[in-house]
């Protein structure tokens, strides 16, 4: 998404959609900038039992029966599964395509029509992808910047995100975008069955 947390300091011109300015102990304040309002805060008490906990499963750290287990019985795309935050959380638009294509998988087939390899081959490219994107700082495709201002370069390894028409860079054929579960969509129709 294109939100952002930044830390500034208070005298900082405030930019376009903040929609919250924190202050923080240290003097600097901590603001919510969100130009698309798909973001949202909230408040919750951590010293307690619960804690904090996302809805979905973490993909850095699932494991391979708990992955097929979300997936297998759906019969939705597996690009709409991999979105769904109630099944894996953290998982945007970029990286479920990137997953996809390093995967070899079509964003429309039905979860439910994945084979057990296939789901392992894209739980294994799933958690590459998202390394890859963290050592890189994230995707800079519009304005996202961290909480230093820092641009992220995940974008220079896109295969598919945003290359529409472009070669595919195994195999040359064109990128295609389609939408899937409302969301635009980049794959290779040679690579990915």
């Amino acid at each position: 998404m294109t939100g952002r947390l930044l830390v500034t300091t208070p005298d900082a011109p405030v930019a376009p959609h903040t929609h919250a300015r924190l202050s923080l102990s240290g003097g600097k304040e901590l603001r919510f900038v969100d130009p698309r309002r798909f973001g949202r805060l909230e408040f919750r008490d951590l010293s307690g039992k619960a804690g904090f906990s996302a809805q979905g499963a973490e993909p850095l750290t699932i494991a391979a029966e708990e992955f097929a287990a979300l997936f297998h019985p759906r019969r939705l795309s597996i690009k709409a599964a991999l979105l769904n935050q109630a099944l894996l959380a953290g998982v945007g638009n970029i990286y479920a395509d990137e997953s996809l294509f390093r995967a070899g998988i079509r964003p429309r087939k039905s979860s439910s029509r994945l084979t057990r390899a296939e789901l392992e081959r894209l739980r294994a490219a799933l958690l590459q992808v998202l390394k890859d994107a963290i050592r890189l700082g994230g995707s800079s495709v519009s304005d996202y910047v961290d909480a230093e201002g820092m641009h992220g370069f995940f974008q220079l390894e896109h295969c598919v995100y945003l290359r529409t028409g472009l070669p595919c860079r195994r195999c040359a054929t064109p990128i295609k975008r389609i939408l899937v579960a409302g969301r635009g969509t980049h794959y290779c129709p040679k690579c990915q069955r």
